[in-house]
């Protein structure tokens, strides 16, 4: 069960991996250490694939030959583990030197490949269609099979030493944070699957001695399924790692401003362009955060220059709690005002980043509603603005 459940996870994660890079790819077609990173995707996901209890029957089948699906997933792995090489090799060495060592690197998998495969038939292991746990554990008995998979287990440990080796070194020296933990996680899944081959050797002599082995399959499952899902995690994180950080602080953000612009909402209603959804819905995260965040950032400075003065920039700005104290004021003071001021138009959407005098402007006007907001929150309830009576109840719309 566990089995199969981490076969069908790690075969959908390598194809998926596969799948998200294939666009950069397109566009940079000369890039040697991208290559390779596809083809460790894509033969990753390929070699749980057609391992699978329900496909590899098929397949061998199709080929006319029982358990063909054993050689053609170590091969699988053989190549992935010579492609997480090259991709090392050329982020850690200048151009000239990294397309030497990738090439002896392809040269000795490319050997040890054909090697193995024409073993393989030599050997002749099990004739007889059995599933992807037991497959090998019957090989096992078999003394010719054994020392070829001594062999396949040999040219997997030393990949992964290589790999652990070189991603351990790129991982000092890496300077971006999500690059530098990808290099962390794919040093700690090779390590990982140094665990899965160190449970081979062992499963293998003992087999041979005479010994029921069956006990540690879990563990061996385990060790390379994580393993090797940790490391397509690790190779893919620097890409989707910063925008994931981003749309985090963008949500803390919304969710920080949050107290304030209710505040004053249910003082000043028009600073909404929309109604917001009821409490506590408006804080799921909305479909569309970073227009969201820009609105609620735009009303909370509308909502300022309602109550009368123009929000404190730069020099003029007093502490955060200072700030706050005298926006509680103000609320407060509107709260005894019966009237309601006239209607005014709804304010247009917010303009691109690009063109709101910069990014780092906006992101510093967020750090400091931020720091208001949490100062506001903090006021003692007993001097909170009394809602008006006029003032709407929002609606289920997002």
């Amino acid at each position: 069960m566990i089995y199969d459940v981490l076969s069908h996870v790690c075969a959908f994660v390598g194809l998926a991996a596969f799948c998200y890079r294939l666009p950069e790819l397109l566009r940079r077609r000369t890039d040697p250490a991208l290559w390779a990173l596809e083809t460790y995707f894509l033969c990753s996901g390929i070699s749980f694939l057609i391992d699978l209890n329900w496909l590899r029957d098929d397949v061998s089948r199709l080929f006319g030959y029982p358990n063909l699906t054993t050689i053609m997933t170590q091969a699988a792995v053989v190549v992935l583990t010579a492609a997480q090489q090259v991709v090392l090799v050329h982020w850690s060495h200048p151009p000239e030197r990294a397309a030497v060592l990738a090439r002896r690197r392809v040269r000795a998998f490319s050997v040890a490949l054909v090697v193995l495969v024409v073993l393989f038939f030599v050997v002749e292991p099990y004739r007889q269609t059995a599933s992807a746990e037991g497959t090998l554990l019957s090989n096992m008995r078999d003394r010719d099979y054994a020392g070829y998979l001594l062999l396949y287990i040999t040219v997997c440990a030393v990949g992964q030493v290589g790999a652990v080796r070189l991603s351990y070194r790129y991982a000092r020296i890496a300077h971006r944070t999500w690059l530098r933990a990808g290099m962390w996680t794919v040093t700690a899944g090779a390590s990982l699957i140094l665990v899965y081959c160190a449970i081979r050797y062992t499963q293998t002599a003992g087999t041979q001695l005479g010994h029921d082995m069956s006990a540690w399959e879990p563990a061996y499952w385990l060790a390379g399924s994580v393993g090797a899902l940790l490391q397509v995690f690790g190779w893919t994180v620097p890409s989707w790692g910063p925008a994931v950080s981003a749309w985090l602080r963008g949500y803390r953000s919304y969710l920080r401003l949050r107290p304030l612009w209710w505040a004053l909402y249910e003082a000043v209603p028009t600073i909404a362009l929309e109604p917001p959804p009821r409490r506590p819905l408006d804080r799921l995260p909305p479909a569309d955060l970073d227009y969201r965040l820009h609105r609620r950032v735009i009303e909370i400075l509308d909502g300022y220059h309602a109550l009368g003065p123009h929000p404190p920039r730069g020099a003029e700005r007093g502490s955060p709690a200072h700030e706050a104290r005298l926006l509680r004021s103000a609320l407060d003071a509107r709260a005894g005002v019966p009237a309601a001021p006239p209607p005014s138009a709804p304010a247009p959407p917010p303009p691109p980043a690009d063109r709101r005098g910069g990014l780092g402007d906006f992101t510093e006007e967020v750090a400091w509603l931020s720091e208001v907001a949490r100062s506001f929150a903090r006021l003692p309830a007993a001097r909170a603005a009394t809602p008006r009576a006029t003032a709407p109840r929002g609606s289920d719309r997002p």
